[in-house]
């Protein structure tokens, strides 16, 4: 799964950057032949339509994505972005991985070190 990994940084990045609404989070789930990432963003501070019409709704060349909007992220995720900070921006937000949980020697750097957010592992 490691090509999923550069992707779920890619999605990640592109679902940051226009991110989540106030107590609202989106799952943004996204396919191609050889890959299969889902991750969720919890709004901390990013207006609700900009959440809602940009951080949410990522352009990946060849994948199909599926987004769903509920009021909070599920259950289930292998780690979580706490406070991550969207670059560029002053909006904060809670990013959840799901899947490969092998992956998170490689989401953790980058979400404490690239976003300031504070890694978590939440527990099963």
């Amino acid at each position: 799964m490691r090509v999923a990994l550069p992707l779920a940084l890619l999605l990640w990045a592109v679902c940051a950057s226009v991110s989540q609404a106030w107590a609202e989070a989106c799952v943004v789930h996204s396919q191609s032949e050889r890959l299969d990432v889902k991750v969720c963003q919890q709004n901390r501070s990013i207006p609700a339509r900009l959440f809602h019409d940009g951080f949410c709704q990522p352009q990946l060349k060849d994948q199909k994505v599926a987004v769903e909007f509920m009021p909070q992220c599920p259950g289930g995720a292998f780690g979580i972005c706490a406070n991550a900070q969207t670059q560029g921006t002053p909006y904060r937000q809670d990013v959840h991985y799901y899947g490969v949980a092998s992956d998170a020697a490689y989401l953790k750097p980058f979400c404490e070190q690239q976003s300031q957010g504070q890694w978590q592992t939440p527990k099963p």
